[in-house]
């Protein structure tokens, strides 16, 4: 494989990504899941993708220029852990935004705190350890899938299933290739993020 490949999946189809992921079948495919009416959705789905992805996007971005970060691509722990903490605040600020506006489905906060809760987690493990945090991202889009498929009938969750496991593979396949990760941060990443999701998602939807 050639890494300029490796190197394109790896940020394509990064972390920041899986919340936009997640919110697109819960509003999109699967609109049961939620009661948000069909003439709001798409600004709740702006909202995601502003304060999930573009926003700490940016933020790493700007990390990288001002010499503070000093690779996108994170591969040393010391590396990682501000993105880390920044990009965790905007989360949580987030899930508190959308728990303090009552006329929202309290869905919306719920998975997004959930997601939250995951990336805390990844966060404190960063401190002495690099677990995988595309790997983390990608085990919960698989568990958000199979929960959603397991709760609402009318969600055939064939090809959005088959396609969670095979990005997850084509990932993970991507970041060893890269050496960004031993096998170990790779599989304890997915694990974690599968069963925090998996759980989470229990909960919300019984």
């Amino acid at each position: 494989m050639p890494r300029f490949i490796a190197l394109f999946v790896s940020v394509v189809f990064q972390p920041l990504l899986v919340p936009t992921l997640v919110f697109g079948l819960i509003l999109y495919l699967v609109p049961e899941a939620s009661s948000i009416p069909d003439v709001f959705k798409n600004r709740i789905f702006l909202l995601i993708v502003l304060s999930t992805l573009a926003i700490p996007m940016v933020t790493i971005f700007g990390l990288r220029l001002s010499g503070t970060l000093k690779s996108i691509h994170m591969v040393d722990i010391k590396d990682r852990i501000v993105p880390f903490i920044v990009t965790t605040i905007y989360f949580l600020l987030t899930t508190y935004f959308l728990h303090d506006k009552n006329e929202l489905d309290p869905i919306l906060w719920q998975v997004l705190g959930i997601i939250s809760v995951s990336i805390v987690g990844l966060t404190l493990v960063t401190f002495f350890w690099k677990m995988s945090a595309h790997m983390t991202g990608l085990g919960g889009l698989v568990a958000t899938v199979i929960v959603l498929n397991l709760k609402f009938a009318t969600f055939d969750a064939l090809y959005p299933l088959l396609g969670a496991i095979v990005l997850s593979g084509l990932v993970a396949t991507c970041r060893l290739y890269l050496n960004a990760h031993k096998p170990s941060e790779i599989y304890i990443g997915f694990v974690y993020g599968f069963i925090i999701c998996f759980l989470g998602f229990e909960l919300i939807y019984p």
